[in-house]
């Protein structure tokens, strides 16, 4: 009894633990992507806000390489912590940002690096080439360097 307690009592700390140290995919809004990444209203020029690299998975709920790329970015957000943030935007519900990026296929990701212009990878891609491409291009792009 006392083992099934402390195994109970293990899983809930790690559980928590994750939760609160876990970093997550996030929906995003017109007014969130607004406040948090361009106000383009305000800004004519590219001006990033964020405070650490971004990547912006522009999806639909129909859509299946969408579906099939969610978990492939939610495992990426997980390996990569609070190093990048990714946010999904439904094209469906989010008119403005889809006419913003000139979605015309999804998936549609937009990377944003800390300085520098953000670029767009279009299409389903396996894990293995997203991360090269964080690695190469998001993360240790010496504009990204402090």
């Amino acid at each position: 009894m006392k083992n099934k307690f402390i195994l109970l009592f293990f899983l809930l700390l790690s559980g928590l633990f994750l939760t609160v140290n876990g970093q997550t995919v996030k929906e995003l809004t017109t007014q969130e992507f607004k406040d948090q990444i361009w106000n383009y209203d305000k800004n004519k020029e590219w001006k990033f806000e964020g405070k650490k690299p971004v990547i912006i998975d522009l999806y639909a709920t129909w859509c299946g390489p969408c579906k099939r790329l969610a978990p492939i970015l939610s495992d990426i957000q997980k390996d990569y912590g609070d190093k990048i943030q990714i946010y999904k935007v439904d094209t469906d519900k989010e008119r403005e940002l889809a006419r913003l990026f000139n979605v015309s296929s999804i998936p549609l990701m937009v990377f944003i690096p800390l300085k520098g212009d953000p670029f767009l990878v279009s299409g389903l891609r396996p894990k293995e080439q997203l991360v090269q491409i964080i690695n190469e291009k998001l993360i240790a792009s010496p504009a990204n360097k402090k």
